[in-house]
């Protein structure tokens, strides 16, 4: 038995995204132990993911702290790892490969780097889906990706049936109507108008939701939605998949909780202006799918809704 490897840091839709290339990994090494190198936000839900014996955190401090810097290596060197797949491929796991494998080949370190293609650069290749490019790295890797393609984020959901009933959810629609401060572009601003003509057009027979993270509680006033605590914090991921899970229909930015819908899958759309694609986020599925404009300021809340009522139907 070996130990094996696997370095996935975040953020919330890459965790989502990754899960079918977890189950590809942990089911061509049945025979060895599997262990996730992860930061904080996502230790805990990791440890809950079936094809994972062993969740590692690493706090990605500056690389320049020494002190923390040779801890983390000497943690992971204790159990003296055959084999690494860098799922983040990112400068800084690319530089702990420099620490702990300076010379060796993809037959020991897999990441996008070392199972590029002949004559294509790493940038080409980032061009590709998030899903297609997972695909390669494994396939290059001699694994078969029967999951990859497909991640299935399923495991991931935790009770909140007290939740449920202090709220008294039951057919309801769920909003995530917020982004990170500096990813503004990724933000439609028509929320309050979609809560207005569902309210109508439905006849105020669901109720709508939304389920802010830590930072944005305070926003989330200013949507005309339930909202979703649990004892006035937001909620963790696991029970935020439940939710998403048990929704009539999500409706969200390009974010995290977009990307746990698809890979849940539950039903929903997410809307994209032109920060990127849904093809290069690897988003839609068949009963998740995707709006793209040019300028998000200009789709209406009209024709959200209409795309809302053709796929719940």
């Amino acid at each position: 038995m070996s130990n094996i490897l696997i370095i996935k840091h975040g953020s919330l839709g890459d965790i989502a995204q990754a899960c079918g290339a977890i189950q590809d990994i942990s089911e061509h090494h049945k025979e060895d132990e599997i262990h996730l190198l992860t930061t904080k936000p996502y230790f805990d839900l990791f440890k809950k993911n079936p094809h994972i014996s062993n969740v590692i955190l690493d706090k990605r401090l500056s690389r320049f702290n020494l002190i923390y810097l040779y801890f983390l290596m000497k943690n992971i060197k204790k159990y003296k790892f055959s084999k690494v797949y860098d799922l983040q491929n990112s400068s800084r796991t690319a530089f702990y490969k420099k620490i702990l494998f300076p010379k060796v080949t993809k037959d020991t370190w897999s990441s996008s780097e070392t199972t590029l293609p002949k004559g294509t650069s790493k940038k080409d290749f980032d061009k590709d889906s998030v899903l297609s490019r997972f695909d390669y790295q494994l396939k290059s890797s001699g694994i078969n990706t029967n999951h990859t393609l497909k991640p299935d984020f399923s495991w991931s959901p935790s009770d909140i049936s007290q939740i449920k009933n202090y709220y008294q959810l039951e057919k309801y629609i769920l909003l995530f109507p917020f982004c990170s401060p500096h990813l503004t572009s990724k933000k439609w601003p028509y929320y309050n108008e979609l809560i207005s003509i569902i309210g109508e057009k439905l006849d105020n027979k669901l109720k709508v939701v939304i389920a802010p993270g830590p930072d944005e509680i305070k926003e989330a006033s200013n949507i005309n939605a339930l909202c979703i605590l649990d004892n006035g914090k937001a909620l963790d991921i696991s029970q935020l998949a439940t939710l998403i899970k048990d929704s009539l229909f999500v409706v969200a930015n390009d974010t995290g909780p977009a990307h746990m819908t698809a890979h849940l899958g539950s039903k929903g759309i997410a809307l994209f202006g032109s920060h990127t694609t849904p093809f290069k986020v690897s988003i839609e599925r068949e009963n998740f799918k995707a709006i793209q404009v040019p300028e998000l300021s200009k789709l209406s809340a009209e024709k959200v809704f209409e795309r809302l009522s053709e796929i719940i139907s």
